[in-house]
């Protein structure tokens, strides 16, 4: 009896010990440098188990479960309301891992149709602070860092047993509760944390192609130019979410000159309200 009680007990510490814990961070951006009055805000994960982190939008999480079920249902993107889509609209539509085993970190983020993977080539040259204090529960350390064209300052915990943070942020000697850049344009502030069974696994929807960062901002500011264009020259056309089915509502099938106007405005738009992004260079 007493073997099968220390058996037991090892097989419980087995499974907590393989078990992944999830940070949850508000997010606060300014995202439009034209109106920094518009402020969004929202929730994200970081997924961390014993081989690697994920962070990723909670909306977009919600988001991907709402396409996925569509999908699998038959009824397609076109099965989805306009108040579906709107109650998880995201400004976080990348995802950041980090591999524990090769300290690399991979950015990945949809363009047009296609998701694009690079891995991050700038390391993180943390200055250390003997400045400390109290956020929440947590007793943490001030650290600052140049990165992709803003100053950040990070507070650290050794508190938890974790060298990681939110979006690209990490190595430092334990987890960033806050971090945020000098202009105020950007936060991620540690809510809270708790158990969960394994890290989330995303929706690739569409084609994940593996280039070098500077390939990734090539294609932005190609899709930018045109992305009717881009659209139609990526993955074959046949990439990222199953097309909608056509409605004849309305007058049959749309002009793809109005298409193509149509879809430029938004995307000059999308441009606009995201003049001020997280990395400046």
């Amino acid at each position: 009896m007493k073997r099968l009680g220390i058996l037991a007990l090892a097989l419980f510490m087995q499974h907590i010990s393989a078990q992944s814990n999830r940070f949850v961070y508000q997010v606060t951006m300014k995202p439009d440098a034209e109106n920094k009055s518009d402020i969004k805000t929202e929730n994200a994960y970081l997924d961390i188990s014993a081989e690697k982190s994920l962070f990723y939008s909670e909306n977009r999480y919600k988001r991907d479960s709402i396409l996925q079920k569509a999908f699998q249902s038959g009824g397609g993107r076109g099965s989805i309301s306009r108040d579906q889509m709107e109650g998880v609209r995201t400004n976080i539509n990348y995802s950041v891992e980090k591999d524990k085993a090769s300290q690399k970190t991979l950015f990945k983020d949809r363009i047009g149709r296609d998701l694009y993977s690079y891995e991050e080539d700038r390391p993180l040259n943390w200055k250390m602070s003997s400045e400390t204090t109290k956020i929440g529960d947590y007793k943490v350390q001030k650290a600052t860092t140049d990165f992709a064209g803003r100053k950040w300052t990070a507070w650290f915990t050794t508190d938890l047993p974790y060298q990681d943070g939110p979006y690209k942020f990490g190595g430092l000697p334990g987890l960033i509760v806050k971090v945020e850049d000098d202009k105020g344009d950007y936060s991620f502030d540690l809510m809270k944390n708790y158990k969960i069974p394994e890290i989330a696994t995303l929706n690739q929807f569409g084609n994940t192609l593996k280039v070098k960062r500077a390939d990734y901002l090539k294609q932005q500011e190609k899709f930018k130019a045109d992305p009717m264009s881009f659209m139609q020259n990526s993955g074959g056309g046949g990439g990222g979410f199953p097309a909608a089915p056509r409605s004849n509502r309305g007058g049959g099938n749309q002009n793809p000159a109005d298409m193509r106007k149509r879809m430029e405005e938004r995307v000059k738009e999308e441009a606009k309200k995201n003049s001020n992004p997280i990395e400046l260079q």
